[in-house]
């Protein structure tokens, strides 16, 4: 994976604003719509999964993502999987659900599937000690930051979009690293 540039980091980390950031309004964000259907690659956040197998997606995300090339992040499946460690096997619901995250892990083609590199983690790690300390995350938000940072970087060096609908997060993120890209979405 190779060796992490610890000084360039913390070099790369000048941006940091010091104080609390506050969501942006809509019209300042770029929203899946019919007219953006086209365009650049997309990496997906965990969201969308759920989103989609809970049929909360609206039909306008469905054609965007049968239209663009679809990527997808060793992020998302870890966190996906963590779901299923997670779901009461107790549960009469579980059985179907970790099935349906199953097919979902298993349907995304191996070409098309990224694990972030060591500059990422590293840079990705520092972000999310940012973001937390500056927006006063606590215990469970933190370790989210962290896999949006690293999703939200991941996509950068690879030159993709992240498609999103955590609207408040991706917000603070862009913020803080203008040069990144997200589409985001509503559910329905």
């Amino acid at each position: 994976m190779g060796e992490f540039d610890y000084d360039a980091a913390r070099r790369w980390a000048r941006f940091d604003p010091k104080k609390t950031l506050a969501r942006r309004a809509d019209a300042e964000l770029l929203f899946v719509d019919a007219s953006r259907i086209g365009g650049q690659g997309l990496l997906l956040d965990t969201c969308v999964y759920i989103d989609q197998m809970q049929d909360q997606s609206p039909i306008v995300l469905d054609d965007l993502i049968a239209q663009r090339q679809i990527n997808h992040s060793t992020v998302a499946v870890q966190e996906l999987m963590h779901s299923v460690g997670v779901l009461n096997p107790a549960d009469g619901r579980t059985i179907m659900v970790v099935a349906e995250i199953g097919k979902l892990i298993k349907a995304m083609p191996a070409h098309r599937l990224f694990a972030p590199d060591t500059e990422v983690l590293g840079r990705a790690a520092l972000l999310a000690g940012i973001l937390c300390r500056i927006q006063g995350y606590e215990k469970d938000d933190r370790f989210r930051a962290l896999h949006d940072c690293v999703l939200f970087l991941q996509a950068g060096k690879l030159g993709l979009v992240v498609l999103t609908g955590n609207i408040a997060d991706f917000d603070i993120l862009l913020q803080l690293i203008p040069t990144g890209r997200a589409l985001f979405y509503r559910r329905k």
